[in-house]
């Protein structure tokens, strides 16, 4: 008896200060009392929408015991892309490439190579003038960035894209560059991973860059995939791993050699090696992805789908909307859940940010890890 007034004084005073009461009592056959925990509520940063309707009628048929679609939870395998999927794109461009044009042009401890020098002012004027970027531009990126961080630890590395990520994210207000998730995506891992979904990031960006951007939403460091590079350890020096025994006080650094740029079929190459099983679920922005999401739908074995998100939302954030619904179309006809950033998104950033014009220059000082000369 106790009980039950407690529990109900506790639902007065909640209803006196506003708060939705969702919690149900009943008796079981011992007469005590059984209080059964208020439903969760997914998606509350949508609006109803014909792709948020396709995931949920998914999730629900592949995860129901007696549907002829169910799939084991040791299957249920999502992909995500990072940038512009889950993560701001437009400020005013990629974070690797933002992050490669201050190490180069504003960090007075780095003196870089011409080559990479190059590149930084390319991406520069991009961002400044709006310059084209030279053709295939995402492979030469990635070549300067191998070079302009080699050297550094693993742990340099991760604290310096941590203390760059602490600036304001230019082209917003209220907002740092390692905050620009895309709030309602948030949603989506959170609906995955309480149906028995394992997701994974698989990006083009660098693996430790996204490793240090997604810490903080919780993705674990091992279902990170991304462009690589080689590691050695610190005095291994030009001897082979197969010929080199590393010393308990040793760290692995970066080298300048890339390993792969993950983009296109090189990301389902990766994902077959790492992961070892065919997604079921995949998520993407651009033509980048497709091969990633083709890959997905076509799975031998289990019921697929593939959502593309479009950047078609010009108020909240930087877009080419025309650009953006053009490829919406071209998504469908491929065969995949179009996301409109503008009609299905509540919110994308969150409360208190608010899109501004760019401003330049932008090279504020940030703290730098120490690096290895």
């Amino acid at each position: 008896m106790k009980q039950t007034l407690k529990l109900w004084m506790m639902a007065a005073i909640l209803v006196i200060s506003g708060a939705t009461v969702l919690t149900s009592c009943s008796k079981d056959d011992n007469n005590k009392t059984i209080v059964t925990p208020p439903a969760k509520e997914y998606f509350t940063l949508w609006n109803p929408c014909e792709a948020l309707t396709a995931l949920q009628d998914y999730v629900k048929d592949v995860t129901d015991p007696a549907s002829a679609n169910f799939i084991p939870a040791e299957d249920r395998i999502a992909t995500f892309d990072m940038d512009g999927t889950f993560v701001g794109e437009l400020y005013p461009t990629y974070f690797e490439y933002n992050l490669l044009e201050y190490r180069v042009l504003d960090d007075a401890t780095y003196d870089a190579p011409e080559d990479v020098l190059e590149t930084a002012q390319e991406i520069r004027d991009f961002v400044r003038t709006g310059k084209k970027l030279p053709d295939h531009f995402d492979m030469k990126h990635a070549y300067a960035a191998a070079k302009a961080y080699s050297g550094m630890t693993l742990a340099e590395f991760d604290a310096y894209v941590k203390a760059y990520a602490q600036q304001p994210a230019n082209g917003f207000s209220g907002m740092t560059y390692g905050e620009s998730f895309y709030k309602p995506m948030l949603e989506v891992f959170d609906y995955l991973k309480d149906n028995g979904f394992t997701y994974y990031v698989v990006s083009g960006s660098d693996r430790f860059i996204c490793r240090a951007l997604t810490e903080s939403i919780g993705i674990p460091s091992n279902r990170v995939i991304g462009m690589d590079v080689k590691l050695h350890s610190t005095s291994q020096g030009t001897t082979e791993g197969v010929d080199y025994t590393m010393g308990k006080e040793e760290d692995l650094v970066r080298t300048d050699e890339l390993i792969i740029k993950n983009l296109k079929t090189n990301k389902v190459l990766q994902i077959s090696q790492e992961i070892g099983k065919v997604p079921v679920l995949s998520f993407g922005n651009s033509g980048g992805d497709a091969a990633m999401h083709n890959y997905a739908l076509g799975n031998p074995k289990y019921k697929s789908a593939a959502f593309m998100l479009i950047a078609d939302d010009d108020v909240r954030d930087h877009a080419n909307r025309e650009k953006a619904l053009a490829l919406g179309e071209q998504w469908r006809t491929e065969g995949y859940h179009v996301i409109s950033m503008r009609d299905d998104f509540k919110t994308i950033y969150g409360d208190g940010v608010t899109k501004t014009d760019f401003t330049f220059p932008v090279d504020t000082p940030f703290p730098a890890a120490r690096k290895i000369k």
